[in-house]
């Protein structure tokens, strides 16, 4: 079997709860049983399984974007339960959409040389494109599973996922 990684981004409670700060809709929900079950799967199999976790402080510039959301060590920011990270699993604190800005996932990854790397997570258009635009820049192979992204606006979804397949090479699946 080949040595591949899973990468979750920012499955959060402010995010995928009706109750947070930013939750991204239904469509945000729907993903989690999917991504539960891919969980699952790279456990089962002794894959590596990497969490992206959005994590702000109180007066980050973000929030003139965006609503106040994810602040570390609120309930917002937290993973949600159904995806609870295990000992030993990598959980990755990320202030902006690449997971891959001011965090140590570039030498995870290095260390772990996968030979493909799987993304999911919410939101497509913004901290799962980006985190693949970053992957690809690396020369890693990229998995993008449909049924394992979602987004604020389903236009904008639409748009990165052909993005993502066009420009960095992600296999859509």
């Amino acid at each position: 079997m080949s040595k591949n990684a899973l990468i979750i981004i920012d499955m959060l409670n402010d995010f995928i709860r009706p109750e947070g700060a930013l939750y991204c809709g239904p469509a945000a929900e729907a993903i989690v049983p999917f991504i539960a079950r891919r969980l699952k799967h790279y456990r089962q199999t002794g894959q590596s399984v990497i969490f992206l976790q959005d994590s702000h402080q109180p007066d980050d510039p973000e929030f003139d974007k965006f609503p106040r959301h994810c602040v570390a060590g609120s309930w917002g920011a937290r993973i949600i339960d159904e995806l609870t990270p295990e000992p030993g699993e990598t959980v990755i604190a990320k202030t902006r959409y690449s997971g891959f800005f001011n965090t140590n996932l570039a030498e995870i990854l290095r260390k772990l040389g996968p030979e493909l790397v799987e993304v999911v997570g919410v939101c497509t258009s913004i901290c799962v494109m980006d985190t693949v635009g970053g992957l690809a820049n690396r020369d890693y192979r990229i998995v993008v599973p449909g049924q394992g992204v979602a987004d604020f606006d389903q236009e904008f979804h639409q748009f990165a996922l052909k993005r993502m397949q066009q420009l960095y090479g992600a296999q859509i699946q």
